[in-house]
């Protein structure tokens, strides 16, 4: 079931976040997998936004999330995390389609993220769901200030893409 994310879930989207970031190790990218999740002040502004939803099992309680952003017009997914017990099973993909619904009737033009572009579950999983790379001399903005930002925070010792999917087509 997917649902708006609560105040009571930020915890456990950290722990999320934590257990997904272990799966970095097996590519070397142990700065990615050591990285802190996002912090409580975080996560409690998307909740508070209503800009973060989460997956949640039978229990009821989260195993994946997504936050998003508004970036150039478009929806911005700044983030989605499955935890590694239930992925490979379309929650990742549910959770963007949820916000696709969401952000369409809103006046969106399109979803956009930024990514790996050699990790296996990223660029690769993000162009079977309909995204597609945008060349840097395409870049709006706040997509460009988006990608510094990262880049001043260490992602930029791996190759980055943005990505993009048109809504209402």
């Amino acid at each position: 079931m997917i649902r708006k994310a609560r105040l009571e879930d930020v915890e456990r989207l950290r722990n999320i976040e934590t257990a997904a970031g272990e799966a970095f190790r097996t590519l070397g990218m142990h700065a990615i997998a050591d990285d802190d999740p996002p912090s409580v002040q975080e996560l409690s502004r998307y909740v508070a936004a209503g800009t973060c939803w989460v997956s949640t099992a039978a229990e009821q309680q989260p195993v994946a999330y997504i936050l998003v952003d508004q970036v150039d017009g478009n929806a911005h997914i700044a983030q989605v995390t499955v935890h590694p017990v239930y992925a490979r099973h379309g929650i990742g993909s549910a959770l963007i389609d949820e916000v696709a619904s969401w952000a369409a009737p809103q006046g969106f033009e399109a979803l956009t993220l930024t990514t790996f572009r050699d990790v296996p579950w990223n660029r690769p999983y993000y162009e079977r769901l309909g995204f597609t790379v945008v060349p840097e001399r395409l870049w709006a903005a706040g997509i460009r200030r988006l990608v510094l930002v990262e880049a001043a925070d260490g992602l930029s010792a791996w190759p980055r893409v943005v990505m993009r999917r048109a809504l209402g087509e």
